[in-house]
């Protein structure tokens, strides 16, 4: 291997990091000026490198914007209309007190799916102090469960950004993401949550701080709590029947037709998520009291902390085409697979590195998808094998999370805890859902 094409992406990534942890630079513009970097190393021509910037961030957001945007748009809706508090009392009903744990981390699980991480824990952590506050138990018992539902979520199941932008640079099907995430995201969140919450719980205390009452936390009118877990399950279902079809015809079981084309056109991910967006308006606006004006609204604010997310995913995008155009990729690939590291393993740990140096768990998600998309593609793996690729990296990107990011200083400030208490409990949290998850994964490739 040339040395410059050594060097380009260890410049690269070296840059990207410097940049957001020493001049604070934001993560969109690191990567952008890191892409450039390792093409202009790496020997690309200036006309051929920006072609390659360009078609990076085009056929990267072509899918990812839509698919984030719409998630945003269902989730912001979830969120006014009160569905998540609907969706949490209702299984805390059930469930009973006893219980609790397990049903808050159920609560965080399907909340998570179209609402983003902080926001959903900030809406239910009023619920969390009540019950700490009823029982005399740490607040550690009761949140660590709740956080690990969202985090678990956050990270393996779309719609959720994450995994979405992932599942796009190394082109997984999004219907297999979704049933893997499920099924290794749940083991893993019950290990974490309601397991780890008792434990630390009963050495932990917090004295979480008296919340002010904000417009989401006030009483309000909920939507009845089926109508919610419906919308959730309709745009995951609709995706998960166009991949079960694709997989029947491609096997010979079920003849090519229209029912097979009707499926694939309401199972892709823009139909079902359009077709889900719609059904939460009417139901969890239009008919609960809301005019089109405030409808209009939620939709045009969810769209700021989406917008985002979208650049950043974008900016990976032209990373891995720079990575791939560049040549680096394919040498890279040659090289790590002299190493016998399955794909699983190597995303996890790239995904791993950077989270630890940086913080942020969607940069990090974002730069191991780049630098793993080229190997991947000379890669032969079946669907379900480059979807657990993908988990792979999601796990990998939520370990060890310190003081630089941001979800470490938002669970000490409302769980009250210190420095120290937080490290104790949500870092090791964090950690637990990384580690479980790659090893519920690795289990989970020897079984499809």
């Amino acid at each position: 291997m040339e040395s410059r094409l050594w060097l380009a992406p260890v410049l690269g990534v070296a840059l990207l990091l410097v940049l957001i942890l020493r001049f604070r630079i934001q993560a969109f513009l690191a990567l952008i000026l890191s892409s450039v970097v390792v093409g202009l190393t790496a020997g690309m021509k200036p006309a051929a490198l920006l072609a390659s910037l360009q078609s990076g961030m085009g056929n990267t957001l072509g899918f990812v914007a839509t698919v984030v945007g719409l998630g945003a748009m269902l989730g912001q809706i979830l969120e006014s209309s009160g569905g998540a508090q609907a969706l949490a009392a209702a299984l805390l009903r059930r469930f009973g007190i006893e219980r609790a744990p397990l049903a808050l981390m159920l609560a965080g699980f399907c909340i998570a799916i179209p609402v983003f991480f902080d926001v959903g824990f900030i809406i239910l952590v009023p619920v969390v102090t009540a019950l700490a506050a009823a029982t005399g138990r740490s607040i550690l018992h009761y949140a660590i469960p709740l956080l690990a539902g969202l985090a678990v979520t956050h990270s393996f199941v779309p719609p959720t950004p994450g995994p979405v932008a992932v599942a796009e640079i190394l082109k997984a099907d999004l219907g297999w993401v979704i049933v893997l995430g499920i099924a290794t995201g749940l083991p893993t969140a019950l290990l974490a949550g309601p397991v780890f919450g008792a434990w630390i719980g009963a050495r932990v205390v917090g004295s979480p701080p008296m919340l002010s009452t904000s417009e989401d936390a006030a009483p309000r009118d909920e939507p009845p709590w089926p109508t919610v877990a419906a919308i959730l399950a309709l745009p995951l279902a609709l995706i998960v029947a166009n991949t079960v079809s694709q997989l029947l015809v491609r096997r010979g079981l079920v003849a090519e037709g229209w029912i097979s084309s009707a499926v694939g056109f309401v199972g892709h991910p823009f139909i079902a998520l359009l077709i889900s967006t719609f059904v939460a308006l009417d139901a969890l606006g239009r008919r609960r009291g809301r005019t089109a004006h405030e409808l209009m609204e939620l939709c045009v604010r969810s769209l700021a902390p989406a917008g985002v997310i979208i650049l950043i995913t974008g900016a990976g995008g032209m990373l891995k085409q720079v990575l791939v155009d560049s040549g680096v990729g394919g040498e890279m690939a040659r090289i790590f697979s002299r190493f016998a590291l399955p794909p699983i393993v190597l995303g996890w740990l790239l995904a791993a590195v950077v989270r630890v140096a940086q913080g942020s768990s969607t940069v990090a998600m974002i730069t191991a998808a780049g630098i793993l998309a080229p190997m991947i593609e000379t890669a032969d793996l079946s669907e379900p094998h480059r979807a657990l690729v993908v988990l792979a990296i999601a796990a990998g990107a939520t370990i060890l999370s310190h003081v630089n990011d941001s979800g470490f200083w938002l669970v000490g400030r409302y769980c009250g805890l210190n420095e120290r208490q937080t490290l104790q409990s949500w870092t090791v949290m964090e950690t637990i859902v990384a580690v479980a998850g790659l090893a519920t994964i690795l289990v989970a490739s020897l079984l499809v």
